[in-house]
């Protein structure tokens, strides 16, 4: 199964989705391929340090990753695609309204039952945040890694 996360630049949520959940999928000897891009991201930008700092509290490390312009992507390949917010969803399927029967946000996939269905935008902010938001992606992908029949 080939899953795609998308946020804005590529270089915090998404890219920090993409590396735990492949993670995640070696642990758990799950047949996962995880992507990442993002809407406006710069292709060959690196993560933030404070995504690469938090990343390591999960034994992930971050620092080889660079950013993918969805239009530089792999994204009609994908079975799931997975956008940290509301917002970005709407925005992947008026870009690729072929695909909208499997774009979510994140939240939505887990099978989260909530108003607010959206992981917010760590860029700009301190460590605290990065971590809070690590910790959402992290709960997120536990859920689905356990509820959702990958192969």
């Amino acid at each position: 199964m080939k899953i795609m996360f998308i946020c804005t630049g590529n270089i915090c949520r998404s890219a920090m989705a993409h590396a735990m959940l492949q993670k995640m999928a070696e642990e758990n000897k799950k047949n996962i391929e995880a992507y990442s891009c993002g809407i406006y991201a710069q292709n060959g930008d690196i993560p933030t340090d404070e995504a690469i700092s938090v990343m390591k509290n999960y034994n992930v490390d971050l620092t080889k990753h660079r950013a993918t312009n969805i239009k530089n992507s792999n994204i009609e390949e994908m079975d799931v695609i997975l956008c940290a917010t509301e917002t970005h969803k709407n925005m992947v399927v008026n870009i690729y309204p072929n695909l909208v029967k499997k774009i979510f946000t994140i939240k939505e996939y887990a099978g989260y039952n909530r108003e607010d269905l959206s992981i917010e935008d760590p860029w700009g902010y301190g460590l605290n945040v990065y971590k809070n938001c690590a910790k959402e992606i992290n709960e997120c992908l536990e859920k689905i890694i356990k509820n959702k029949s990958l192969c």
